[in-house]
């Protein structure tokens, strides 16, 4: 064990025995006992001296027992003379051991950090070595562009996502526009949504519609195990991309590079996400060069990557809904021959993101071909359907009723939030698009509107099957943390210093009303969920036109 020890640990733990051993033997050396005047004259009138010597700056008295000392201007040297011989000494022994004691300390301590730095120094030069070594085998690597040939025509069921765009496509192909009317576009656009919705697939179709070189780099691979790598072909990415201009960028699954800094640190990794931040600081809107990334997990982001200037704006790619599986399906299916209820086939997938249902439609195929079928039928989507979704088990998927309860469920949120001006993107069965407030000042009321909304839900499921769900399990969770927020971060309440009382009041106190509000509302949750049942998904716009049409 102890030769498997690190050499700089064995000669730290040899310094501070030896350090240890000097002060236990100037603690323990001298054990003569300190008295005062007094009792000094007690012990020369009472008690035989065997012997007595003078060590500046005390007088040490030795009787049969014990040794004391006292100060030498605190005793009559001749009462003591008449008792016995008294010895001189010429220099304190005491202060004569301190000084060779301190002299050995000093010696000892610079010797040893000698042999800790030589040893440093020369486990740095191996691993400078090493690093030369490595660098020298790594095959040189060429950063080569793209040229996609995907558009727009291949990508289907993003609609919203295109308009987003088309504002990019538009200055890489005709930047001068843009730069007369000095109008500054981002330097990055972050699209952010769950795996499998197509994120690389749009890049690619960003660059193939502006037909712009496109240079494609996975976030994980900046991250190298030899030192400095991962800065190096960040600068060595963003050179090349300059040179090539107008061009696009596409860093995918940033999230590996890009997470905040602090806590349990990476160096390498933090290295090269400093260099990207500098990157990114370093070139000019008018440069050409467009930085494209994706990412399922902004909420990891460091904040410097989001803030402006950097990734400042940012496209959500959603799980596609009924329409969205519609338009990806007729996609896949445009080349086979097929006798497929594209509808039906789409009502039948809710959760499914655009890479299973490429998956589900080649399984189809497959399946069609092993049966000696020249056509692809519905049953053949249904013989696979179970086996896609087994390989896919972070998406939902829904029975008839569960949908209906889902749906009642995700109405109701829609609903109260238009109502109470809580802003939305978008609802569907699956998700709830809100829009995060940027201001930093908030009132206790938009808070609490915001707590009804996330309550919503499971009051208007309950009321109606007259039970609970576990649908609810992350709007609960998130109302929870928002009411504490309210009472305990921010004082919002009448006492300073709160109770776990005041929480439970305020989230009782916000379902009475969000129950009074959905029993006035209810025939427009109603009409709402229907919506939501046919389209999964509804936007504010629509949502306050069944309301206007009720009311």
């Amino acid at each position: 064990m102890w030769h498997s020890l690190n050499k700089n640990i064995k000669l730290i733990i040899i310094t501070l025995i030896t350090i240890i051993a000097i002060i236990l033997f100037s603690i323990l050396r001298d054990n003569s006992v300190m008295i005062n005047r007094e009792d000094a004259i007690k012990i020369i009138d009472k008690t035989p001296i065997e012997k007595a010597f003078i060590s500046e700056p005390y007088i040490y008295l030795y009787t049969k027992d014990k040794i004391y000392k006292v100060a030498k201007d605190a005793i009559d040297m001749d009462k003591l003379f008449d008792k016995t011989m008294v010895e001189y000494k010429e220099e304190s022994s005491e202060e004569t051991m301190d000084i060779l004691l301190f002299i050995f300390m000093v010696v000892f301590t610079l010797y040893i950090l000698s042999l800790i730095r030589k040893n440093q120094q020369k486990q740095e030069d191996i691993i400078e070595e090493q690093t030369k070594a490595n660098s020298a085998s790594l095959p040189e690597q060429t950063i080569i562009p793209q040229l996609s040939k995907i558009d727009f025509s291949h990508v289907a069921g993003i609609d919203d996502v295109k308009e987003e765009l088309e504002e990019i496509i538009d200055f890489l192909k005709n930047p001068k526009k843009y730069r007369d009317f000095d109008i500054r576009l981002p330097k990055g656009v972050l699209l952010v949504g769950p795996p499998g919705v197509g994120k690389t697939l749009i890049a690619k179709a960003v660059a193939g519609e502006a037909d712009v070189p496109f240079f494609y780099q996975s976030a994980a691979s900046f991250v190298q195990i030899y030192v400095g790598m991962g800065a190096k072909r960040v600068s060595e990415l963003f050179a090349r991309a300059k040179q090539m201009a107008p061009s696009i960028i596409f860093i995918d699954e940033i999230d590996a590079v890009g997470k905040s800094r602090g806590g349990f640190s990476n160096d390498e990794r933090e290295a090269t996400l400093n260099q990207l931040l500098t990157e990114m600081d370093g070139f000019e809107e008018s440069s050409g060069v467009m930085v494209l990334a994706a990412t399922n997990k902004i909420e990891v982001l460091d904040d410097a990557l989001l803030r402006a200037g950097r990734f400042d704006r940012r496209v959500h790619i959603p799980l596609p809904d009924f329409k969205e599986r519609v338009a990806t399906l007729e996609l896949y299916l445009k080349d086979k021959n097929h006798s497929i209820d594209i509808k039906r086939i789409a009502q039948m997938t809710i959760g499914f993101n655009t890479a299973a249902l490429e998956t589900l439609v080649n399984e189809a195929a497959l399946y069609a071909l092993r049966l000696d079928k020249f056509i692809i039928e519905n049953s053949d989507i249904e013989a696979v359907k179970d086996k896609v979704l087994l390989g896919k088990h972070k998406i939902q998927s829904f029975n008839e009723e569960e949908q209906k309860i889902q749906a009642l469920y995700q109405s109701a949120k829609a609903v109260t939030a238009l109502w109470l001006e809580v802003n939305f993107d978008k609802i569907g069965i699956l998700s709830s698009n809100f829009i995060p407030h940027h201001n930093e000042i908030l009132s206790k009321t938009a808070l609490i509107n915001e707590l009804k909304v996330l309550l919503a839900g499971r009051v208007a499921t309950e009321k109606e099957y007259g039970e609970l769900f576990t649908n609810a399990k992350e709007d609960i969770a998130k109302a929870k943390v928002l009411s504490k927020q309210i009472i305990e971060e921010f004082a919002m309440s009448d006492d300073y210093f709160s109770s776990h009382i005041h929480i439970e009041t305020l989230l009782r106190d916000a379902t009475l009303e969000v129950k009074s509000l959905l029993l006035q509302l209810s025939k427009v949750v109603d009409e709402v969920k229907e919506y939501l049942l046919k389209n999964e998904t509804i936007t504010p716009q629509e949502t306050k036109r069944i309301l206007d049409d009720i009311f």
